[in-house]
């Protein structure tokens, strides 16, 4: 193998206590194809945001033709050569296609925009990749499939040495996947470096030359693709011990109290049936684009499904907003705290107390000295780091703020708690206390539905583990009945 046209060496990067890449080793090579694999969080995103120029890495090192660089900026990667077709495609939907590939770098001639020149490279590129688009066409009326493309002739028209391919076929059809592959394999015989990360085994078998898998962070394997297989990836991937600090309890499960059956939303998911059972954790997994939240917004009442049913505690139940979920006794921690999870201007006292009010008040009028004390209460209970209630939640770390979310629902006495990525961005001491205290609500008899895509996180705090895939149940564990690899494969596209 020749020299890597980019190679990067011991990058780390932290958010606050969180460590997102510990040891990011990668090497790209032109002509080549490398896959870039690993689970939810194992690092990837971070790796590419520090070569598009959104983050600087803490520490390690990018060569590019064997050269130090420094990545500081978008325009600086597209200096170096560097192009990064994202999964949600960036286009600029109120301009045409011809303006969308030569954004930021349209001809002129004699001080103004060259439109015949524009149209006409514009239509060279998209010859070249053999779509033909009108290059006047608005952007908006483009598909996705459509969209990934124009990008990719904006990497053209860059003349791009590295282009980074961020789950493009994500949201394809068959048919437009294999379209977009097609075009990957032409790029690759024009010389480029590729870098694509997909979670679809089919497509990385089919289309890279070379692999690099992460795990937590860090770089635990890469080599040539034709010398290893989908069963030895998977073991790259979930190699790690199982057996992290999980509390350990006895699992008594009571009685049935959430019976879904058939529950439809298209095209977010299809058919899924479940069961939750009193004093019970039922963990939820999937990748990317599994359907896994938005079946919990429809048990929450933030959008009605299609079809099917959802029997609470005997009864057959609808719910047409959150407000009825809640006084149902249902209550959902998001996985986006910041924007909907928690209100960061308000203090943690108001947080906390926010879905409880009518509880809290007589006559009409909320007691202020019930208020805070059920408050102080609560965020003495979860240890919420902070100088007193009346302090704004968006001054705390997000460990913290993932506890006054907790918190509040807490205090408003649920039956099911619905957690989506619960630990999702906090540090290690934070995933601890949030493990603990699942762990004691069970065990008072609370019913927990655990969303995450973190692997471990589900086989050391679930009683049973539902996989979902592509918007469809895929299969249904018992604790301890399968190992990593095997939940893996229920979940992915191989």
């Amino acid at each position: 193998m020749t020299r890597p046209v980019l190679q990067l060496s011991g990058i780390a990067k932290a958010f606050g206590g969180t460590r997102a890449l510990v040891n990011g080793e990668l090497a790209l090579y032109a002509g080549s194809v490398t896959a870039l694999i690993g689970e939810n969080g194992a690092g990837k995103s971070t790796l590419v945001k520090i070569l598009s120029g959104v983050h600087r890495p803490d520490s390690g090192e990018i060569r590019i033709d064997e050269r130090p660089v420094q990545i500081r900026s978008l325009p600086d990667a597209t200096r170096l050569g560097i192009s990064v077709i994202h999964q949600e495609s960036v286009i600029f939907e109120d301009l045409t296609v011809a303006e969308n590939i030569f954004v930021g770098a349209r001809p002129t001639r004699h001080g103004l925009i060259d439109w015949r020149t524009m149209r006409a490279r514009t239509r060279a590129l998209l010859a070249q990749l053999e779509t033909p688009l009108d290059p006047d066409l608005p952007a908006r009326s483009l598909s996705i499939a459509q969209r990934h493309i124009v990008q990719i002739a904006r990497a053209l028209s860059h003349e791009s040495r590295v282009v980074i391919m961020d789950e493009p076929t994500a949201a394809l059809s068959h048919h437009e996947a294999e379209d977009l592959l097609r075009i990957v394999r032409r790029l690759k015989d024009e010389g480029r470096a590729i870098l694509f990360i997909s979670h679809k085994f089919d497509e990385i078998m089919a289309i890279a030359d070379r692999y690099a898998v992460f795990r937590d962070g860090a770089a635990v394997g890469a080599g040539v693709m034709a010398d290893t297989s989908v069963d030895g990836l998977v073991s790259l991937m979930v190699g790690r011990s199982m057996a992290q600090d999980y509390p350990q309890r006895t699992a008594v499960a009571g009685a049935e109290i959430l019976r879904v059956s058939g529950l439809t939303r298209e095209p977010e998911f299809t058919a899924v049936d479940l069961q939750l059972r009193r004093g019970e954790i039922l963990g939820v997994y999937g990748l990317v684009g599994a359907g896994r939240s938005e079946l919990m917004q429809v048990l929450f009442g933030l959008h009605r499904a299609d079809r099917g049913s959802v029997v609470l505690a005997g009864a057959t139940v609808n719910f047409a907003s959150p407000d009825e979920a809640i006084r149902a006794g249902v209550v959902l921690v998001p996985e986006d705290r910041q924007h909907q999870g928690a209100a960061l201007g308000l203090s943690i006292g108001d947080n906390i107390v926010l879905p409880s009010l009518a509880g809290l008040a007589r006559l009409g009028f909320c007691r202020g000295g019930r208020s805070a004390s059920a408050a102080r209460e609560w965020s003495a209970r979860l240890q919420v780091k902070c100088r007193d209630v009346d302090q704004p939640v968006e001054q705390l770390s997000g460990g913290n703020q993932q506890k006054v979310v907790l918190a509040k629902w807490l205090l408003a006495k649920p039956r099911i708690l619905i957690l989506d990525e619960p630990t999702k961005g906090i540090d290690v001491g934070s995933k601890a206390a949030v493990h603990q205290l699942t762990s004691e609500l069970v065990q008072q008899g609370l019913s927990i539905i655990m969303v995450s895509s973190e692997l471990p996180e589900v086989m050391g705090m679930a009683d049973r583990i539902l996989v979902m895939r592509r918007g469809r149940v895929r299969g249904l564990f018992e604790r301890g009945s399968a190992d990593a690899a095997t939940i893996l494969r229920a979940a992915l596209d191989s």
